[in-house]
């Protein structure tokens, strides 16, 4: 399938990118679970023109309206890889579908889901990871384990087969699409079908307890819980993230590289709706302008 513009997330800064695109008529496609937006489940308060406590879910259900109306098609699935292909990009999603775009909106918010386990706090960056792309160097001809029971998790654990000397895969309730789950198991990932329990070492990680109280030896732990973040999306299109995993934008929330923007929490503080939503705007006319090869 092929768009102009693609844009991965579908929360305020998403979708505003996805409107603002819609309207300088050229093709968009969003992906992403609306319900998985930092704005679900939450009320907005100061926000311009909003008075009382609107609800965070009937703005996110009345911005995917709006895009619609304009012309967006929603995949309600996560990005599994993007990359660099000729003049453009292709984008993968979960069900093993592709798709061809002349631009890249990243607005997939920052949060990294954790486990809250004893442990993970104490050795993050000592052998805790949450983006197996970012660090996956630092892992070769060692035994790792990925958490994690969704596509992203599955994903990951197929890429450190590739490094890893041996990967464990924990998962004790697979979400993961059968495609993504079998790529893993295919690869030789080893599948534990139970939970962490804590994370145990002295100055780095060295095992892993599972909740069925055996302990497996491990030299790292990359914590894959939800879709593929800002930072792991970046790498894949060329973009180096920042040190906090945010990704550096200009004034047209365009990056290093062409064709690709960012808006939103990805950009950095402040997280507030209104900074997602004005850079939404700018990257998702910036987006189309690319798409339709126009330069100021």
């Amino acid at each position: 399938m092929q768009y102009d513009v693609a844009v991965i997330g579908a929360g305020p800064a998403g979708l505003q990118a996805a409107i603002h695109a819609s309207r300088k008529k050229v093709s968009v496609v969003v992906f992403g679970k609306p319900s998985n937006s930092a704005m679900s489940g939450t009320h907005v308060e100061n926000y311009f023109a909003v008075t009382g406590n609107a609800d965070g879910d009937d703005m996110i259900s009345a911005g995917l309206s709006q895009a619609k109306e304009f012309g967006c098609d929603l995949v309600e699935l996560n990005v599994t890889s993007a990359e660099p292909s000729g003049t453009g990009f292709i984008i993968r999603t979960e069900d093993d579908a592709s798709y061809e775009v002349k631009s890249v909106v990243i607005a997939t918010g920052i949060s990294r889901k954790k486990l809250g386990v004893p442990g993970e706090k104490e050795f993050f960056g000592k052998g805790v990871s949450y983006c197996a792309v970012c660090d996956c160097n630092f892992y070769r001809g060692r035994v790792v384990a990925v958490v994690g029971n969704d596509t992203e998790a599955a994903v990951s654990a197929e890429v450190m087969t590739h490094y890893a000397s041996k990967t464990y895969w924990v998962a004790d309730d697979i979400g993961a699409s059968d495609i993504a789950k079998n790529k893993a198991l295919d690869a030789g990932a080893v599948l534990l079908t139970s939970q962490v329990d804590r994370i145990e070492g002295e100055a780095r990680v060295a095992r892993i307890v599972l909740k069925d109280g055996s302990s497996v030896d491990v030299d790292g732990v990359f914590i894959e819980l939800g879709a593929k973040s800002a930072a792991d999306l970046a790498l894949d299109l060329g973009v180096m993230p920042e040190m906090d995993d945010t990704i550096k934008v200009g004034r047209d929330c365009g990056t290093e590289v062409p064709g690709v923007f960012a808006c939103g929490d990805v950009t950095g503080k402040p997280w507030q709706v209104a900074k997602a939503v004005g850079e939404g705007c700018v990257a998702g006319m910036g987006a189309a302008d690319h798409a339709k090869g126009v330069t100021e």
